[in-house]
């Protein structure tokens, strides 16, 4: 749980985060996410991965990019530990 809470230290996630949630279908591409942000897609890319890799995204890869939608049970799981403190 702490590598959660550790991702969503960072106010650029949460507000990529926010932009997924937003997107279309639930999901968002990568190349979509970097111009709100205003910041490089290696700086993009890089939020990302520490997103995914704390199991609050999803990727999956379709052609050259990348797209990613919020994984809902990490977040209720975050929402319940804080809940449970």
């Amino acid at each position: 749980m702490s590598r959660v809470f550790k991702a969503l230290g960072d106010p650029t996630r949460v507000r990529l985060l926010s932009l997924i949630a937003a997107g279309e279908g639930g999901e968002a591409c990568i190349c979509d996410l970097t111009e709100p942000v205003g910041l490089s897609q290696g700086t993009v890319s890089h939020h990302m991965k520490l997103l995914t890799d704390a199991g609050l995204v999803t990727r999956e890869q379709r052609g050259k990019w990348a797209y990613f939608a919020v994984n809902n049970g990490a977040l209720d799981a975050a929402a319940d530990a804080i809940r449970s403190v």
